[in-house]
């Protein structure tokens, strides 16, 4: 199945894209493609739900419960022989990682974990694949 026919499948044709829906929209792919091709590990990839628009008591509410400000999009929660898990950080080709991005990079990165960030499907099965081919 084709990236496109991945995308038609899940949303019907709109005349505007939004960067927000464009990576959505990828996202939506990569997890579909993952849990197709790699169900014995389909509970381990999971989404992080920290980048939507909320109302400040729903966001207060949410940083005392622990949301932070960076973390990636997707978490592979998969050692293989050098990390101890795989963040993936979606982002269109024009998309840019925020300064809270960069900095949970930087620090999670020196706790030994794997960070990537992905702008296509056919990047993100070339990253699930090697990163799985050292387990």
């Amino acid at each position: 199945m084709t990236y496109d026919e991945m995308i038609g499948k899940a949303h019907p044709a709109r005349t505007r894209k939004h960067p927000f829906d464009r990576e959505h929209r990828l996202q939506c792919s990569c997890v579909r493609w993952f849990k197709l091709q790699y169900p014995q590990y389909a509970h381990s990839l999971f989404a992080v739900p920290n980048g939507s628009k909320r109302d400040a008591v729903t966001a207060a509410r949410l940083k005392e419960e622990g949301v932070l400000a960076g973390v990636s999009d997707l978490i592979l929660l998969k050692s293989n022989r050098f990390y101890g898990a795989l963040l993936i950080e979606m982002k269109t080709d024009k998309g840019r990682q925020s300064p809270a991005q960069k900095e949970w990079e930087a620090r999670i990165t020196a706790d030994g974990y794997k960070y990537v960030i992905v702008r296509s499907l056919e990047e993100f099965i070339k990253v699930i694949k090697e990163y799985l081919s050292d387990l």
